[in-house]
Order: structure tokens, then sequence, then C-alpha cells
């Protein structure tokens, strides 16, 4: 599953939001009705996707390239910015753009800064999962590397009523590939959910937190019997790592 992480030279995404951009991007298009429905456009692609690895691949665009990106057939999550300079932060909720988005964000350069370090929101776009070697040249093209994010400062403590998608203290993963393994995570909480939960969570749009777990408290999240993504190890870390634990409400147990 090829996503796209919208990062501008002069005025990338905070860390924190750009994980839980992808991850709610992940649960959109799989609860897409052209992912679900019998005869939807995508749901082949899903189906035969989900019966092998579900891998996930992200790579960063900037400017044109962004734009060609947004072009093709998918789904745009948009997250919210980090903290302004003044310490306030826009409230409103994360949005979702459909279809073709080439108008989308800037038409030329690069957006500027606001209060001194990054504010604007994380942009994702998440495509219908496809061979590698079947991507198209718009995709194909684009780097892996350079989605090295930071935080310009700490997040909040996470809403432990809510969906935490708890990463591993014990690995250190690029933002690129942390992306990929908070959308793993979320795929598996979503599989886990019976019909009704699924539907709530969706209806509330996907509300969730991405953070890093103490020491202690990971060691505690990986008893719980809790959903738990191990990666295959093609890239950046060790087979069978296990790198992150879906903690949905509706999971925990009693």
């Amino acid at each position: 599953m090829p996503l796209v992480v919208r990062i501008e030279k002069t005025a990338p995404p905070a860390r924190t939001d750009a994980l839980e951009t992808a991850a709610r991007a992940v649960l959109v298009l799989l609860s897409d009705e052209r992912a679900t429905a019998e005869d939807g456009e995508w749901a082949q692609a899903v189906r035969d996707w989900q019966d092998a690895r579900i891998r996930k691949v992200v790579r960063r665009a900037r400017g044109a390239e962004w734009r060609r990106a947004a072009g093709l057939p998918g789904i745009t999550v948009t997250g919210r910015p980090a903290p302004s300079g003044n310490g306030t932060s826009v409230e409103d909720g994360p949005a979702v753009e459909d279809g073709p988005t080439s108008g989308d964000g800037p038409t030329s350069g690069d957006p500027p800064t606001s209060g001194g370090g990054p504010s604007v929101a994380a942009e994702v776009r998440v495509f219908p999962p496809v061979p590698l070697d079947g991507w198209p040249k718009e995709l194909a093209k684009l780097q892996v590397s350079g989605t090295d994010l930071d935080d310009p400062e700490p997040p909040p403590a996470p809403d432990l009523t809510g969906p935490v998608l708890w990463l591993s203290p014990h690995v250190e993963m690029s933002a690129g590939k942390a992306m990929a393994q908070a959308g793993h995570g979320a795929q598996l909480a979503w599989w886990e959910l019976d019909d009704a939960a699924r539907a709530a969570w969706r209806g509330a749009g996907f509300p969730l937190a991405v953070r890093t777990a103490s020491a202690e408290r990971w060691e505690e999240l990986i008893a719980a019997g809790l959903p738990v993504v191990r990666d295959a190890g093609f890239t950046e870390i060790a087979p069978g790592s296990c790198t992150v634990v879906a903690d949905h409400p509706a999971l925990r147990r009693p």
C-alpha cells in the first residue's frame, strides 16, 4: 500500500501529526466503499493484498511531485498543525479529501513557515494496494529517504479513553518507517473490532493518538493481549521486532 507524505522544505509537518495522519489514512481507505463493497473498484486489490503481506511503503513529495501524486486515484487525509509560536493550536479535526487533488495547497514554491518552526498540518495521501513493480511512475520516482521529522515540542499525553497506537521504546525508526508501522497497528486494530465498534470509530472520524511507550508500560502492553505489530524486517529494523501495540478501548480486557 503506497502512502505519500507531503514534506515541503520550509514547512514540514510535525512527526507525531504525520504518524497519526498516516494511521488514519489507512483506516479511511480500508473502510471506504470502494474497498469494502463486493464490486468496489479497489476491493479486489485490497483483498489480494490482505491475503498476502500487509506491506506499506511511505514516500515523500513536495511541490510538483505532490501535485502529480495527488492527481492519482487515492484519498488525502489532513491532520492537525503543530502549536504555533504563541502556544495555541487549531482545534478543527482532521480532514479527508477524496479524488484527485491537484489544486491542493500551494501551486508553486514552498509554503512559508509560521512561529519559527513546523506548524502546517500533515498531509498524507493513501493509494489502493499495488505490487511494487507496478507502481505508477508518479509514485515510483518519489524518494523513501528524507522522511525524518521532528516534533516542535513534546506531544501532550494521549487520551487513554480512546485508541492509542503505542510505539516501542526499544526500536528506533525514521518517521517514514514509523508511519508505516502506525498504519499497520491501526489496521490490526480494525481487523479485531466487531462491526459496531468499527462503525463507531469511523463515525467519529477515526480519532487516535500515536505515542512512544515507556519501557514499563511497553512490557504491560505486550502482555495485555492487544494487537502487536511484528515487522518483517525489509528495512531499518530486525525481522520480528515488535514495533507497535494497538490499544483500542473495545479490545481491552475487562
